[in-house]
């Protein structure tokens, strides 16, 4: 069983049941790379807000990421990306794909 959501769906879901874990412009981002995996894969994703919080992070900002990951290993934004998958939201804050 399927249920497909628009970005308001998607959005007022997260802003109902985990509104800590991505800002309003983290959400927007979020649903594009959602969007843009399906485009690239041609497969649909299932809505799975839970395993999204999972494997995205928003911070917003290197500092608040060296909180979570080493600041030696991952000194500026092209370690990160070199690491993982890295998707900037403005000039400061972006997602990322936990590691």
């Amino acid at each position: 069983m399927k249920t497909n959501v628009n970005y308001y769906q998607f959005r007022d879901w997260f802003f109902k049941n985990r509104p800590k874990n991505f800002s309003e412009q983290g959400l927007q981002t979020l649903w594009e790379i959602c969007e843009e995996y399906e485009e690239a894969t041609g497969q649909e994703m299932e809505f799975d807000p839970i395993a999204l919080c999972c494997e995205y992070a928003e911070y917003d900002s290197i500092a608040e990421f060296w909180q979570d990951y080493d600041q030696e290993e991952y000194p500026d934004e092209e370690a990160i990306m070199n690491a993982t998958f890295y998707c900037p939201i403005d000039n400061v804050s972006f997602i990322i794909q936990q590691f």
